[in-house]
């Protein structure tokens, strides 16, 4: 593996340069444009935007692939550059020796006086097997949550992973001597500073961190859990050149007819979800505020009307969630008591540890509803018939959005979906003689 560390270390760090920079450019177009579908959204379980934008998605408002990048372009220079071999020792001219005085003789073979070995290229392979190591932490812990907890895979976040989990085995076995890197890392910095490429090369990465860190447009981060207490409103708005260019695409949209009642609302929004989805938890909490509004403001003229969608093959085609339709059939139970929004909050709050007994256990002590499995089958066969509109369709992922019949494939930042409902909203009206 040493003698072809540098190519692999190299290699290993264009993938992951190559991936953090297609996730960047993932995420930046799902905050810039609410129409936009990333290429990597294969099914519900395998979803770059689910992972991208959810809370391990970003730290500080800045995206964790930015990161990536910065650390892979590191490696990659430390690769190119820093485990370049050094001028192979010049060998000495072999001992003479002459029969006699002043006359020459035939060489006698002598030994060569060999320059002190470069030991550069383990000593870079030891920084950047430290730098691995730091990625390694950081990996395994966004796996973790990926898998665990958002139970969703990233394709572009997977492929950054494998690139850090092979750096760190790769630099590790060409890593030299590393007790010696502490006294050495000052003598190398002044290297690379004295060396006018070095220097470039340095201050161009270090530029181009802080740009990248400054330039990528903030998000307001999703609040970790749901609470009982008034959302608080949006706070990003629309400039008039945005609102003017979204609402010109959503008139651009077709429109589907849904037999879904919406109470002779003016705008009905519907959202087909699953309890047990990260996402459907992510966009609930990200438009409270929203519903809350529109109910204050305008009440009885729009409509929030949830269609359930569970990923599970007990009441719908599949999926990985194993107690999406108990929670379907918990919140229609408590409805008949006045808790359904209780127990949505409920749900929500404890989708990672969410089974059928946990469920049964929450239902009976918010709506006191203690015959569950009495009625279970009974209530099932509602939601399979709501899960069947959904195949109807062809709704690939939850959540999924219609407003008045406007499909919205993707979750809508808070700002495009409070003036999605406004534009309905006006155009209902105008249209109301």
């Amino acid at each position: 593996m040493k003698k072809h560390a540098r190519t692999l270390v190299i290699a290993l760090a264009v993938v992951g340069f190559a991936a953090s920079v297609a996730a960047l450019y993932v995420h930046y177009r799902l905050a810039a444009d609410p129409s936009y579908t990333s290429f990597c959204d294969v099914s519900e379980t395998v979803n770059c935007e689910a992972v991208l934008t959810s809370q391990y998605g970003s730290l500080f408002g800045v995206p964790v692939a930015a990161g990536g990048a910065i650390w892979s372009a590191l490696v990659l220079l430390l690769g190119v550059f820093g485990m370049a071999s050094a001028s192979a020792a010049t060998p000495a001219a072999p001992v003479t020796s002459a029969p006699g005085k002043g006359q020459p003789g035939p060489a006698k073979a002598g030994p060569h006086v060999a320059a002190a070995p470069d030991n550069r290229t383990g000593r870079v392979a030891g920084y950047i097997f430290i730098l691995s190591t730091l990625g390694l932490a950081a990996v395994l812990y966004l796996g973790y949550a990926s898998v665990f907890i958002l139970r969703q895979a990233c394709p572009l976040c997977m492929a950054m992973y494998a690139s850090v989990i092979g750096l760190f085995i790769v630099s590790g076995g060409a890593a030299s001597e590393l007790s010696a890197i502490p006294g050495a890392l000052g003598r190398d910095v002044r290297a690379v500073t004295a060396s006018p490429l070095g220097l470039t090369l340095a201050a161009g990465l270090v530029v181009a961190a802080v740009g990248l860190v400054g330039w990528f447009p903030r998000e307001a981060p999703v609040a970790e859990t749901a609470t009982a207490e008034p959302a608080a409103p949006p706070t990003e708005t629309l400039g008039p050149d945005e609102t003017q260019a979204f609402e010109a695409w959503l008139a651009a949209q077709p429109r589907v007819p849904l037999d879904v009642p919406g109470g002779g609302a003016r705008v009905v929004v519907v959202k087909f979800n699953d309890y047990q989805c990260p996402a459907c938890r992510q966009a609930y909490i990200a438009y409270k505020a929203i519903q809350q509004k529109y109910e204050a403001q305008s009440p009885g003229q729009v409509a929030f009307v949830n269609v359930d969608y569970p990923l599970e093959s007990e009441c719908n085609t599949g999926g990985i969630h194993s107690a999406a339709c108990e929670a379907a059939v918990a919140v229609r139970l408590a409805r008949a008591r006045d808790r359904a929004a209780q127990m949505e909050e409920w749900l929500f709050d404890n989708q990672p540890g969410m089974t059928r007994e946990t469920v049964k256990q929450a239902l009976a002590d918010i709506a006191q509803v203690t015959d569950f499995d009495a009625q279970y089958a009974k209530v099932l066969d509602e939601v399979r018939k709501d899960a069947q509109l959904g195949q109807k369709l062809q709704i690939t992922g939850t959540p999924t959005f219609f407003i008045n019949g406007v499909r919205i494939a993707s979750t809508l930042r808070p700002a495009y979906f409070d003036a999605a409902i406004a534009w309905e909203l006006k155009r209902a009206q105008a249209a109301t003689p």
